[in-house]
């Protein structure tokens, strides 16, 4: 359920992607795909020029917990990790959020309780 990362088209097929400083972008795949090397199992990667690419873009997943935004984290065993996106501190409190930094809210959330859950192309 969750992504949170570069996604690129390349050959009309989409892929797992990072970007290097190099203008190379380097894709990955869970099977064995035609020109790429295999790193361990159920990992393969090819590295191509950035302007071979059909499109290039960052999706994370986002959902509303207890009717507020946040983006999807993590997750484990039945629970969602979530960061609160909505950016008001006293709702972060009042929903009981774990302040983990300055201004960043999160907190364990039981999956079947999210709403909306989407991904969301930046």
């Amino acid at each position: 359920m969750n992504r949170d990362g570069y996604v690129a088209r390349w050959l009309g097929r989409e892929f797992e992607a990072v970007p290097g400083a190099d203008g190379e972008i380097r894709l990955y795949a869970p099977e064995p795909t035609d020109g790429f090397e295999e790193l361990r199992p159920d990992r393969f990667r090819r590295i191509v020029p950035a302007f071979e690419l059909e499109s290039l873009r960052y999706v994370r997943t986002v959902c509303r917990w207890r009717g507020e935004p946040f983006v999807v984290v993590g997750e484990h065993d039945g629970w969602t990790r979530v960061e609160y996106t909505g950016g008001r501190a006293p709702v972060a409190e009042a929903l009981g959020l774990e302040r983990v930094d300055q201004g960043v809210w999160q907190a364990w959330a039981p999956t079947g309780e999210l709403q909306d859950v989407r991904e969301e192309f930046i």
